[in-house]
């Protein structure tokens, strides 16, 4: 058997003899057993944390917020930060760090952009300043823990580290906000904390955040339970389904109508997109409208990712179950700025940008900041142009790079709807804001659809659009007349803060969210009785005088397969030889629901399974198997194994990092 060879392992999965699978198209899973939970037990574990703190680490934008278990309808969000910039009031801090020259943590969020862009430029290239580098752990394709940032300066740091300060940073924020509250000491013990990250992150980066808190202190591999990794659509949908209607701006204005004066009903269509919402004040919850089995669509627009979940709500108790597979893509935000770099190559050549960004880093970031108040001004009914101040360091490094002026690549740069401004401005029109908003948006919308086409999607009553990005009216406008005829779309008042409050809900009851599908197949190598005329000949295996059947996919779960929190599936496995200490297992992934061979094309090995025999009893009998429980109904994929014949747990380790 090629898969598990290392430790001459021989899995024989459900049996302890691969005779009995004979003529089985692969081994047979058993059926999910479930581990039903001693309730009162629970209940003690959840009691030692006095409180829950919930860290929205964004791309842009990060925050914190927290609830004490005594009173869990009351969440503080973190005290308002100092800096700040104009024309963007957030409770949240951006998603910078500065490390000095000497690679030692400087500072975080608003205090580290400031300093940076106060040093002076020569001082400046020594220190190394990272932002948005979030999307570094969705777009990295082979993650490991030694993977690099690469800062402003052009600098490489382990990614790792740069997390680790980060969560470090508002571990101890949180931390002394809590103390001064309290009037003494919080300690780290008493604290569950609860990270959030997109639902379309793989097993790696999931794992890679856990890591990262880990050497940030929040919690130790010996006590995992004390970090809860969230998924923000998932914490957002929490978070909504307990939303009153006054909380929320509807924007299928039109249903609202009845309740106008007909007054306004003539004025309505002028200022649905306004900056002012109108807001139905109708009283009670929204689940006055929301009956048992109701299904809604939870889009979560942030700076890196857009992330839809799709949840169906069970009452009394308000769990929920999602319908479909969680999805999305790198459509946030960023994709904007994206676009406004793009432009700026296009108008003064992509040589002159890239020199600029390296040799000018914190005029750079000026100039990026200029751009995001800006970029929050737009709307679809603007008609005045928008304004981007150029730092002088812009225009005066143009200068001697080009040996011409700013305002001359501007006229010949054949763009007309940028103009320039005798103030020192770029000078957009609002179409030009709206083309730089344009394949960003169109991506979201075509996703979408495409997510409203799936059977399992039929009927959605709202469509409830969360993150950062969904204050954007473009989006909104985008959004609500591609599916406001399907679906009433609503935006949470403090849209921004969404996640945030969802994921102290999270915390304080994980388990609200009953059932859950699996973004992937998982499974493993094994083999079984080869069958003529069923199995490839290029897959036959003699061993002392046995054929079998290579590189056989033993299923654990499928793609889009709804599984119950708590649900686990079981295998057994036997070591080759008694004396073997350590089983390892690769663990292969595909995005297929149906695999036959680990050999088939898309299917990747994504991790291993490690069962540590070490420390078990010798004397047990000769054929030992350890059965191995897989949980995969959680945000992460969790193992416990046990040795059948001394029922003692073996100790194990489910790994997507570092295999």
């Amino acid at each position: 058997q090629k898969d598990g060879s290392a430790g001459g392992t021989f899995s024989t999965s459900a049996y302890s003899s691969p005779a009995k699978s004979l003529g089985d198209p692969g081994i047979t899973p058993l059926s999910p057993s479930h581990i039903v939970k001693d309730s009162d037990a629970d209940v003690a574990v959840e009691q030692l944390f006095l409180v829950v703190v919930a860290i929205d680490f964004g791309t842009t934008s990060s925050g914190y917020a927290y609830s004490f278990t005594k009173e869990p309808e009351c969440i503080h969000v973190m005290r308002r930060w100092e800096g700040g910039d104009p024309g963007v009031s957030t409770q949240k801090t951006p998603t910078t760090i500065l490390l000095t020259p000497e690679r030692k943590f400087h500072s975080f969020g608003y205090a580290a952009r400031d300093f940076y862009h106060d040093l002076d430029p020569n001082e400046s290239k020594h220190w190394l300043y990272f932002e948005k580098f979030k999307m570094k752990l969705h777009t990295t394709g082979n993650l490991t823990m030694e993977t690099d940032l690469t800062a402003a300066n052009g600098k490489k740091v382990k990614a790792l580290e740069i997390f680790a300060y980060a969560l470090q940073f508002f571990k101890e924020q949180a931390l002394k906000e809590l103390s001064d509250q309290a009037g003494s000491d919080f300690e780290n013990s008493e604290v569950r904390w609860v990270i959030t990250v997109p639902a379309i992150w793989k097993q790696p980066a999931k794992q890679f955040m856990r890591q990262a808190a880990y050497k940030a202190g929040m919690a130790t591999p010996e006590n995992p339970e004390q970090l809860i990794i969230a998924l923000e659509p998932e914490a957002a949908s929490i978070y909504c389904r307990k939303l009153r209607l006054h909380q929320m701006i509807d924007l299928n204005i039109s249903s609202g109508l009845h309740l106008l004066p007909a007054l306004y009903a003539i004025n309505l269509f002028m200022i649905s997109y306004s900056r002012t919402f109108l807001v139905e004040n109708v009283i009670g919850e929204i689940w006055s409208e929301l009956e048992e089995g109701d299904r809604y669509i939870v889009v979560d627009s942030g700076g890196g990712t857009v992330d839809m979940t799709v949840h169906q709500i069970r009452l009394p108790e308000g769990h929920l179950k999602e319908l479909y597979k969680a999805t999305g893509g790198p459509y946030g935000s960023l994709g904007v700025d994206y676009e406004f770099e793009k432009l700026l190559c296009k108008i003064f050549g992509e040589d002159f940008i890239e020199q600029f960004k390296i040799k000018r880093p914190a005029a750079w970031v000026d100039l990026m900041i200029a751009f995001e108040s800006r970029k929050r001004a737009a709307a679809p009914d603007r008609t005045n142009p928008l304004n981007i101040t150029l730092p002088f360091s812009f225009i005066d490094y143009y200068k001697k790079f080009r040996g011409h002026s700013v305002e001359h690549a501007l006229r010949k740069s054949n763009v007309d709807f940028v103009k320039w401004s005798s103030q020192g401005m770029l000078r957009m029109s609002p179409d030009a804001m709206n083309a730089l908003f344009k394949p960003t948006i169109d991506q979201i919308v075509q996703h979408l659809s495409d997510v409203f086409d799936k059977p399992e999607v039929t009927s959605v009553k709202f469509l409830f659009l969360v993150g950062g990005f969904a204050e954007s009216p473009l989006l909104q406008q985008a959004v609500q007349s591609a599916f406001g005829s399907r679906c009433r779309v609503i935006i949470p008042q403090d849209v921004g803060l969404t996640i945030l409050k969802g994921a102290v809900l999270f915390g304080l009851d994980p388990a609200v969210i009953k059932v859950r599908r699996s973004p992937l197949t998982y499974g493993v190598g094994v083999l079984n009785r080869f069958v003529e005329g069923k199995h490839p000949p290029e897959k036959l295996l003699i061993k002392d005088g046995t054929r079998w059947c290579t590189d056989v996919f033993d299923k654990f779960i499928s793609a889009d397969q709804s599984v119950a929190l708590g649900e686990t599936v079981t295998r057994s496995y036997t070591p080759a030889k008694p004396s073997q200490l350590v089983i390892v297992i690769n663990i292969y992934s595909s995005e297929q629901e149906n695999v036959s061979f680990i050999t088939e094309s898309g299917v990747k090995k994504c991790g291993t399974l490690r069962l540590d025999l070490t420390g078990t009893d010798a004397s047990v009998p000769n054929r030992r198997e350890i059965k191995t429980l897989m949980q995969f109904g959680d945000t992460e994929i969790k193992a416990i194994a046990i040795d059948v014949a001394t029922s003692k747990s073996v100790k194990v380790g489910i790994d997507f990092l570092n295999y």
